[in-house]
């Protein structure tokens, strides 16, 4: 239990300090972080006290004003909004203090690219971060027709459209060129359904060069899977979390983000099947390796906090122990092949392995694209050129070459 003698809160948030104090150690925060945090409460308290405010007064401007104030006090620690993160979490949860403001959009581009985006997640049915992604692709575009006056999309045509494109999107990657035309796209079609454009524009804009299928997978070799578990030191709650997340990736091909989003519901240990919600809200139940269902198990019973927050198999280390993200489940990946001594590798990179082996061991195409969850064949089909022996059997020799 934190020690907070020492610690002395007056002023207007004096109330719900206690009771603050107690959320805080039931959501996992060891003694120290509580006292700290005690120790920021008391300062705000204060401040608030002397700026003649109360809980009520703790809006998004008046938190970032505090936290201006204690920079130029020369504190150098919990200086920034996030640190009262926790803080203002508890005090919006009980009502008192008012919601974070949402930042109003400040120019015409902007303005537009706000109504794209509700558009996209309301009409469109995209999730928050690929809208996000959206319109952020085509905020350049817009940028070409911002005028003193406002928006000038009559200058908007197709010599406009396809100039754009040729001009920025050999600058990017073949997949972010790709994504660029897809949202420069579905902006010409929102723009069209606005009013903005008397016709669609949206046939208008070129296609990115690609050749599907043209690449090799790339997997690790089985070695560098045991490298990988091998860097987990399974004697601690941090490592047995993280032998259970490369487990899973490793062995069911899971996406970063199903991985993330996996909930103790989702584990029928009586059938021996999980349940894995994937891309377009599907969920499919697949069957669970014994080895994956005893990492999973071992992370559970003696690595899961108490405190955990929510049904999410994977959560934090650091309280408060909330669910882990898919940014989280990345960086467990990336942080097992640094301590492995292997090269940079992401999430996806297990997924691919987990196809390549089971290709290797004898499963057909259409059972790989089925355990991967691939709508279309044509998304398994590149799996076809890592079986190099059974693709040696039916090549034809090279017209006049010798054996």
């Amino acid at each position: 239990m934190a020690d907070l003698s020492r610690v002395v809160v007056s002023g207007p948030l004096e109330p719900f300090a206690a009771d603050f104090a107690v959320e805080l150690s039931r959501q996992g925060f060891k003694p120290l972080p509580v006292v700290h945090q005690m120790q920021l409460v008391a300062d705000l308290s204060g401040w608030l006290a002397v700026e003649r405010l109360g809980p009520a007064g703790l809006s998004s401007e008046v938190t970032v004003r505090f936290c201006e104030a204690r920079r130029a006090a020369g504190c150098a620690s919990r200086v920034t909004v996030r640190a009262l993160g926790p803080l203002l979490g508890y005090l919006r949860g009980l009502g008192v203090a008012p919601a974070a403001s949402v930042p109003v959009p400040v120019g015409a581009v902007e303005e537009l690219l706000s109504r794209f985006r509700c558009y996209l997640e309301r009409e469109r049915g995209l999730v928050p971060a690929a809208a996000r992604g959206y319109v952020d692709k085509v905020r350049p575009f817009l940028a070409r027709f911002d005028g003193p006056d406002g928006l000038e999309l009559e200058r908007l045509g197709v010599v406009e459209v396809r100039g754009f494109v040729v001009e920025f999107c050999p600058r990017l990657g073949r997949r972010s060129a790709q994504l660029t035309v897809v949202a420069l796209r579905s902006l010409l079609r929102f723009l069209h359904v606005e009013g903005e454009l008397e016709r669609s524009l949206a046939g208008e804009v070129p296609s990115v060069a690609g050749w599907r299928l043209s690449g090799l997978p790339k997997r690790l070799e089985p070695e560098q899977v045991r490298a990988l578990l091998g860097s987990c030191d399974r004697a601690t709650a941090n490592g047995r979390r993280d032998f259970a997340i490369l487990t899973v990736l490793a062995r069911l091909g899971l996406r970063a983000g199903e991985a993330a989003g996996l909930s103790l519901d989702d584990v029928d240990w009586r059938a021996g099947e999980i349940v894995v919600c994937g891309k377009g809200d599907r969920c499919e139940r697949l069957p669970l390796p014994v080895d994956v269902g005893e990492a999973i198990a071992c992370y559970l019973r003696d690595g899961r906090p108490a405190t955990a927050q929510g049904r999410t198999v994977f959560v934090r280390v650091v309280a408060p122990h909330g669910a882990l993200t898919t940014g989280g489940i990345t960086q467990v990946v990336a942080a097992a092949a640094r301590r492995a001594g292997l090269p940079q590798i992401y999430a996806h990179r297990l997924r691919h392995t987990a196809a390549s082996e089971m290709l290797r061991a004898g499963a057909t195409l259409p059972e790989i694209g089925q355990v991967l969850r691939h709508r279309r064949a044509a998304s398994t089909a590149i799996y076809a050129k890592v079986d190099r022996d059974a693709l040696r059997s039916i090549a034809r020799p090279w017209p006049g070459a010798t054996r």
